[in-house]
């Protein structure tokens, strides 16, 4: 999920009781399809490097977005993760496929 680019992280609303889908530059908030959070922590070694897992469109730790659609088979669901990029610095923002026949990836 998107805003204006910006990725939407999941929010709490205790007075109503739902869960909120929040940009964290505006206020823009949408209220979440499903009001289960998965919290997925990640521990590397020094000496381990990030990589990306063959069934990551299958993880249900990772957000999904409808706001972009896979150039190969057109399919408008892609899994989105930020990780390192080789010889980058800093965080890159991938996507991989939701269509189990195609599993193309992209970074933004």
């Amino acid at each position: 999920m998107f805003c204006s680019n910006n990725i939407l992280y999941p929010r709490e609303d205790r007075d109503q009781k739902i869960l909120l889908y929040a940009c964290r530059n505006c206020d823009h908030q949408e209220i979440a399809d499903d009001n289960c959070v998965y919290r997925n922590e990640v521990h590397h070694s020094v000496a381990e490097r990030t990589q990306v897992l063959q069934d990551v469109a299958a993880d249900p730790t990772l957000p999904r977005t409808k706001a972009v659609t896979c150039t190969v088979c057109k399919h408008p669901e892609a899994v989105f993760f930020q990780a390192t990029s080789r010889g980058e610095e800093g965080m890159t923002l991938f996507f991989v496929c939701c269509n189990p026949n195609c599993g193309h990836r992209w970074r933004d």
